[in-house]
């Protein structure tokens, strides 16, 4: 295979899962389904999140919403980005050349997912203080200081991943549905090993310690409470887990939001890592360890939806405000019809 392929072509359909088959139909068909179906979700998941938390103030209670928004925002921005290789493989001329194309795309792709992966550690960081200094928590953790976090954190994403417009080689294998990034952009190891170690390797440390310590604490604290309670009787271990360490629920469904990520990202990195150091490829599992990681990006409001009981309620005050203002337009013609009151404030639907 050619790999100096010319980078001032046009940009036009490619499908990296039929490169060096002669029959093309069936594996350009199966990629752009997964991309455009992926790209669906992510766009109207994320909405449907950041809309929820602009219209249910109780999800603004915990400081930690607003790196979860961070989160939403970038996912978003996610869904927005993977129009690109879906136009593409649904033979829509890009206005760029095809080789800034593929570095655009693949700088934005992993700023954005760097985002989401700093603002995961930094959730558990906002825990970890929330538990171990309870009672200067709300001095130490201030508005204006989580602004300046997040300010940092894009800052930071960009940074790490600006060398990628400079011969330092591939920062990722998002761009792989243009023939010139799947051929003539290549990785290399010094990049990759830059990347693991200003991002990767202590955003999965930080969790790691954080959330260990995290539930060790409440762990100890329950068992403390539980036992001063077992004498008198009176309350059991569930409501001394509950009173001794609230944020513990919470903590949970962070955590599962955390895990998730990284299970979903795992085989991306590891693969990133294993190519750049052996020079060993696949199309296959560039395709497909890619857009797993992708996919986080709409896991993230499965999770919300099944775990957090707050934004359950906000996404039904939500559903129950579309469906009765559907309603309200089709079948109401009374002028002075009652507007619908729920959990939504400040929520005009």
């Amino acid at each position: 295979m050619n790999s100096t392929l010319d980078g001032d072509q046009s940009s036009h359909s490619f499908c990296l899962l039929a490169l060096g088959y002669s029959e093309t139909v069936g594996f350009c068909l199966l990629e752009a389904l997964v991309v455009v179906f992926l790209t669906t979700l992510i766009i109207s998941g994320n909405i449907i999140v950041i809309f929820v938390f602009h219209c249910a103030p109780l999800l603004n209670h915990h400081t930690t919403s607003y790196f979860i928004q961070t989160m939403a925002y970038a996912d978003l921005l996610v869904g927005v980005s993977c129009l690109v290789p879906s136009l593409s493989l649904l033979h829509y001329p890009l206005p760029m050349e095809e080789a800034m194309t593929c570095q655009v795309f693949g700088f934005v792709i992993s700023v954005l997912k760097s985002v989401s992966m700093t603002s995961l550690a930094c959730i558990s960081i906002d825990r970890y203080i929330a538990i171990t200094k309870p009672l200067t928590y709300n001095t130490l953790v201030t508005p204006w200081r989580l602004r300046l976090c997040i300010f940092l954190i894009w800052l930071y994403s960009i940074l790490v991943f600006l060398p990628a417009f400079f011969p330092w080689g591939k920062p990722g294998y998002h761009g792989d549905v243009f023939q010139w990034c799947a051929v003539s952009w290549h990785t290399n190891l010094y990049f990759t090993l830059f990347i693991m170690v200003m991002l990767y390797a202590p955003a999965a440390l930080i969790v790691c310690f954080t959330y260990f310590n995290i539930f060790r604490i409440c762990q100890q604290h329950t068992k403390e409470i539980s036992k001063r309670q077992a004498r008198f009787n009176s309350r059991n271990e569930e409501t001394a887990e509950s009173q001794t360490c609230p944020d513990k629920r919470y903590a949970m469904v962070l955590f599962r939001i955390t895990s998730v990520f990284y299970v979903l990202w795992l085989p991306y990195i590891l693969y990133f890592l294993l190519e750049s150091s052996t020079g060993c490829s696949s199309h296959l599992a560039s395709f497909l360890t890619t857009w797993l990681a992708i996919s986080n990006s709409f896991c993230n409001c499965i999770i919300y939806s099944l775990s957090n009981s707050v934004f359950q309620r906000g996404l039904k005050g939500l559903s129950g405000a579309v469906c009765t203002s559907c309603t309200s337009h089709t079948t109401a013609k009374d002028p002075y019809t009652v507007r619908w009151k729920g959990p939504l404030n400040g929520c005009c639907i």
